[in-house]
């Protein structure tokens, strides 16, 4: 079974009503040339923060910059697994899948790509401390170098979703002389269009054009990526040509940039929720009946219409409506204040001081939005207080279940291209990014029998079904399904938008002078 271009058509389909492009390209006029010795700026919402360990949030931005390549790609435009530095893939057994590399690709630095070099790569993901929630020892077992153009990789039970797996930019390949007994050393030891030649740290990322790169010609000479976590700031680059592509534009700076002449307003359906996060493993969240009135108390619709202006939906649940494994029979959550008090009072809750909600600094509308919680909370009698932190600063307190609340929004698609790796990650008892702290052996095994099942209909009943759970036990509060926005500069060609956002500078992307 040759599997170079895995396409679940069904699926997919129902997929790509989600991943829609509202206007997904920027194109300036047809009569300007573009510049070959152009470089464009991007302004991204992440910054590297773990020394470009590939296991951590860091690929992304190696992924962004146009340096981190993977065995296969997940091609949003077509929404199908294709290949990318392997041509194909064949499953030989349950188990075992081998991978079929190209041959004319070398790394940045000179040196032959080849299946050792693939096979030390994943390994250094798989043996790391804290792997990445796409690729880990749970989901792969072993990889190998069969000769010099085949990469096997085993996994520990069936798994018909490993080709996503290997999109993940988290399975992304570095040369060999990348890893360092100090860490990760990205500098020309990427096989992308753009090759990493100098950082500044916590501040920008330069690149310049692989001058060999295997895919063909690269338009742009280079280009630079900059850490602004502030999504207000990112707004205002690109209105003052600080930066050609600003992503990830919160709601509160839409219309601003709408108005701009100078400026296109990117927009995409996204599997991508705001949410209020809850930690169920501590007072007072770990009671059901504090979390479903905490849910009763939230006015979603006149959220979604206020703070977000329109530019998103009230959310029924984890899952958007419109996605083929979401349940059609959730409805947004009615806002019942006198049953939410009786639930606050059924509980015992007794505070002795307020309760405190994060608003991450990422997302600029989340400050509002959690002025609007605070307020609402205190009509069934919880008292909460609104602080402002970037998602860094706030991720090892979450993550070691050290808060009360935290506004934060996730892609459910980032990961892989298919639920299974948010509904595992976020939500398991064992999930490497369980912000929640929830547990339901229940859900657990549905999730278990997900992971194995090669039908494609019953594996989203299963997802159906784990999403039903969440929101009986009301884990979190689901608050509106987004959009992606991004916006570009006048003089930038080419510009496609990902809603994964894991592809910014392409080999096509071009600037006119």
């Amino acid at each position: 079974m040759n599997l170079g271009r895995l396409s679940a058509a069904a699926g997919f389909a129902a997929l790509a009503l989600v991943l829609t492009s509202c206007s997904s390209t920027a194109t300036p006029s047809p009569d300007a040339a573009a510049d070959s010795e152009a470089r464009v700026v991007v302004a991204n919402f992440r910054a590297p923060v773990s020394n470009w360990a590939l296991e951590s949030d860091d690929a992304y931005v190696l992924s962004i910059a146009g340096c981190l390549e993977t065995l296969s790609k997940y091609d949003q435009t077509e929404k199908k697994v294709e290949p990318m530095l392997a041509t194909s893939w064949k499953q030989t057994s349950d188990t075992v899948w081998d991978f079929e590399l190209r041959k004319n690709v070398k790394f940045q630095d000179g040196t032959a790509f080849d299946a050792k070099a693939v096979a030390a790569s994943l390994n250094h993901v798989l043996e790391a401390t804290a792997p990445a929630r796409a690729v880990n020892p749970k989901t792969i077992k072993k990889v190998e170098a069969v000769d010099a153009d085949t990469v096997r990789v085993t996994t520990p039970s069936a798994d018909p979703l490993l080709p996503y797996r290997m999109a993940s930019v988290n399975a992304g390949v570095l040369s060999p002389a990348a890893y360092t007994d100090k860490g990760i050393d990205p500098m020309n030891h990427c096989t992308g269009p753009f090759a990493p030649v100098s950082e500044k740290a916590g501040q920008s990322l330069t690149l310049d054009r692989n001058e060999n790169y295997w895919d063909g010609e690269v338009k742009l000479a280079g280009g630079e990526i900059r850490y602004i976590t502030e999504g207000a700031t990112r707004a205002t680059q690109v209105q003052t040509g600080e930066a050609d592509i600003s992503m990830s534009i919160p709601a509160t700076s839409l219309a601003t940039l709408e108005a701009d002449d100078k400026i296109s307003v990117l927009k995409a359906d996204s599997p991508r929720t705001s949410t209020l996060y809850l930690n169920n493993s501590r007072a007072p969240f770990e009671n059901l009946d504090l979390r479903k009135a905490a849910t009763m108390a939230l006015d979603l619709p006149a959220m979604a219409a206020s703070v977000y202006e329109g530019a998103a939906q009230p959310a029924t649940g984890p899952f958007a409506p419109s996605e083929p494994w979401a349940n059609p029979d959730l409805a947004v959550p009615q806002v019942n204040i006198e049953e939410a008090k009786k639930l606050v009072e059924a509980s015992g809750y007794q505070q002795d001081k307020p309760l405190e909600i994060i608003a991450i600094t990422e997302r600029a509308e989340f400050a509002g939005v959690g002025s609007i919680i605070q307020e609402q909370f205190k009509q069934i009698g919880l008292q909460a207080n609104v602080v402002t932190k970037s998602y860094g600063a706030a991720e090892p307190d979450v993550l070691a279940g050290k808060y009360d609340m935290i506004l934060s929004q996730r892609n459910r698609m980032i990961d892989i291209a298919d639920p299974i790796g948010f509904l595992q990650s976020d939500y398991s008892c064992e999930g490497g990014y369980n912000l929640s702290h929830y547990c339901n052996k229940d859900y657990d095994l549905l999730v278990g029998q997900a992971l194995v099942e090669k039908d494609e209909s019953k594996r989203h009943d299963l997802y159906r079904k784990a999403g039903d759970i969440l929101a009986d036990d009301a884990a979190n509060v689901w608050l509106v399904n987004e959009q992606a926005i991004d916006a570009v500069g006048a003089k930038v060609q080419g510009y496609v938008q990902d809603p994964l956002t894991r592809y910014v500078l392409t080999k096509d992307l071009a600037k006119t002078s």
